[in-house]
Parts: structure tokens; C-alpha cells; sequence
């Protein structure tokens, strides 16, 4: 394998040694935020739910913050690969016009145009996710409490800074400031224990699906909240990366069956605010269960810019849109690498090429 790297916990390296990997050993599949970042995961996409996973019967949990949250939720769809082509195509192409003197565009245009987008993206489609006969999906969103739970000029700011500061010194200690909101289909038991973190768990319905979605997505300053999702308490929701970036979740404790994990990165990063800690990146036992998919750091360097594409290519190219969805489009081409080589090993499981995550 040249593009691809397979890690894997303890547990699920001794399952693979004994039986391979089989569609029906899957009982949890993360989706992380990290915004275009997801986009070199589409062709795994693709293939893990139109193909691979197609003809199974047994219930898998799908769990997602922000764009891994989108999809996920794509993946509920009656067509997947459909619904993961499209979401390429919108992503790549996304674009704000910005008003005159403005560098960036402002967090109420995004959030007014965003919203739009998904909106018309599942137009006719919720009730296929929500109540799709094998998968049960939870989105993952941050409440504010407190001084965030509302979004104030001032207060907002000072509140990021007090969740800052306080899960520096302990993750738990953020708690104070932001919890764990998980909206659930079809009021499926959560596949992890969430005793790690401040949590609550609110039934996903038509009525909250859209603002749940959009709020799993809502980056602080960059979107605006998402107010007073109906059937949850009322404040403000935010991004459900910043409480669980990479989804680094006790898995082992509620779920028997494999997590397979598509992701753009070895590391399983807790939460938006540990990016910097690296001390919190290890991997711990709540891995145990895990195979992790990743693209080889060397075959990145193959890619348009020598990177997967991130949120700094839209300060990189500006007004050129067009220079951005070629590079985008190119790297989101060349991942279907990762695709053939994860087939390939399939086919022939060799514990062998399977790295200690």
C-alpha cells in the first residue's frame, strides 16, 4: 500500500488476525470535523456505504461533528454514492461574495448561505436518514452554557477564552462552558460511554434535523450559532468539533462490534481545543476497538500544495475560485488510491500492514 496506512487497536488487530475484516463485524463508523479535510475521504465514502456495506442486516451506529456529521448523514441516504458525489461537488465549490471593503465574509452571510445549501440538500430526503433500516446517526453539536449560552459580541469571546483556559488545564473542566449535545435517530442508545464529558442525548426528528446539522457545522466566529434547536434546551449551538474534534470516544464500553474509522490522520484528536496539546493525541483505550484508515503522510505530499486541502486554501487563493476547485477536485481524484488499495487488502487481510494505532 502506497497511499494508504491502516492502524488499529489491540482488540481489532487480534479480530483481524482471526478473521479478516467482514461488513458484518462493523458496529460504529466516526465521522471527524476538520472541514475540507473530509473531502480526501469521499471515495472511501463511496465505496464503504454503496458498496462494501450495502447488503448487511445488522445495525451500525454512524457518529459525526461538523462536516464528518454531514457525512454521515449522507450515508443515511437511499442513494449514498449519489448523495456523497454531490456533497463533493457542493463543497468543492462553495463560495461566499464578499460586500465591499470586506476580506472574509461575514459569519451572518455564511450561516444565512449554508443554511440555504443543506436545506436544498436534503430537501424531500430527512425521513429517508432518520429512519434508514440499519444505520442510527448521531450528530454532535456544543451547547453554550452560561456566559455562551448566548451569542453576544463581548461575552462570546470571553467565554471562549474561559473554555480555553479551562480545558488547558483539564478537559472535563470545560464542561463549565460548553457540553456535549448528541442528537440520535430513531432513539438509538449512544455507541460509546459518555461519562468522559458533559453530555446530553436529544431525539433527532424532521423538526431539529436541519438546525441540529447546521449547528453540528457552525465554526465560532466563522458561522453564527444555531439558536434554540427545537425539542433540546433552549441556548446556543455551535460546532461539535470543539467538545469532539476527532471523536475520540469510550467505544469499547458501549459497543461490541468494530469502529471503523475513515480519517484524514493517524492521530485521534479529542477535542478543537487539544489541537495544540499534543500530549492529548495519543491514542488511549478507548481505541481498543478500532481500525483507523489514513492516508500515507508521504503520498500527501503528492497531493496539490503538498497538503490535503484545508480551510487556509480559501485565504490561499483568494477570489480565484477556480484555481481552488481545480486543486480540490484533483485531491479529492487522487484519493480514490486510497479506495483501491483499501479493497485490495480486503480481499486479502494481512495484519502484517496494519500499524499499532
Amino acid at each position: 500500500m502506497q497511499a494508504l496506512r491502516i492502524y488499529a487497536g489491540p482488540t481489532a488487530v487480534q479480530h483481524i488476525a482471526k478473521n479478516g475484516l467482514q461488513p458484518s463485524d462493523i458496529g460504529v463508523i466516526p465521522g471527524a470535523a476538520g472541514g475540507p479535510k473530509g473531502l480526501i475521504l469521499g471515495s472511501l465514502d463511496r465505496f464503504i456505504f454503496g458498496d462494501w456495506l450495502v447488503n448487511t442486516k445488522h445495525e451500525v451506529h454512524l457518529v459525526g461533528a461538523s462536516i464528518g456529521a454531514w457525512r454521515m448523514a449522507t450515508a443515511c441516504l437511499h442513494d449514498p454514492a449519489a448523495g456523497f458525489e454531490q456533497l463533493e461537488h457542493d463543497y468543492i465549490r462553495q463560495h461566499y461574495a464578499l460586500k465591499p471593503g470586506e476580506k472574509f465574509p461575514s459569519a451572518d452571510t455564511v450561516s444565512e448561505d449554508f443554511g440555504r445549501n443543506l436545506t436544498s440538500f436534503y430537501a424531500g430526503k430527512v425521513a429517508d436518514v432518520l429512519n434508514h433500516p440499519r444505520y442510527k446517526l448521531h450528530i454532535i453539536t456544543s451547547r453554550g452554557r452560561h456566559i455562551l449560552r448566548r451569542e453576544r459580541q463581548v461575552a462570546t469571546p470571553l467565554g471562549y477564552l474561559g473554555a480555553f483556559l479551562s480545558n488547558g488545564i483539564h478537559r472535563k473542566a470545560m464542561g463549565a462552558w460548553l457540553e456535549r449535545v448528541v442528537f440520535s435517530s430513531q432513539k438509538a442508545a449512544l455507541p460509546f460511554d459518555a461519562r468522559d464529558y458533559r453530555t446530553r442525548q436529544i431525539d433527532l426528528t424532521e423538526a431539529n434535523f436541519n438546525p441540529a446539522l447546521q449547528a453540528s457545522c457552525s465554526i465560532p466566529f466563522v458561522l453564527r450559532s444555531v439558536r434554540d434547536i427545537p425539542g433540546a434546551p433552549q441556548g446556543a449551538y455551535w460546532d461539535g468539533g470543539i467538545t469532539d474534534y476527532h471523536l475520540h470516544l469510550n467505544y469499547p464500553a458501549a459497543s461490541k462490534g468494530v469502529v471503523l474509522y475513515p480519517h484524514f490522520q493517524k492521530s485521534v484528536v479529542p477535542g478543537w481545543l487539544d489541537k495544540a496539546l499534543t500530549w492529548r493525541h495519543a491514542a488511549t483505550p478507548f481505541l481498543s476497538n478500532m481500525v483507523l484508515l489514513a492516508p500515507n503522510p508521504d503520498w500527501v505530499k503528492t497531493l496539490p500544495n503538498a497538503k490535503l486541502p484545508d480551510r487556509r486554501d480559501f485565504a490561499h487563493y483568494g477570489g480565484d475560485l477556480q484555481a481552488r476547485i481545480k486543486a480540490w477536485s484533483e485531491a479529492a481524484m487522487q484519493a480514490e488510491q486510497l479506495t483501491d488499495e483499501f479493497a485490495a487488502w480486503l480481499a486479502k487481510p494481512d495484519v502484517s500492514l496494519v500499524e499499532a494505532l
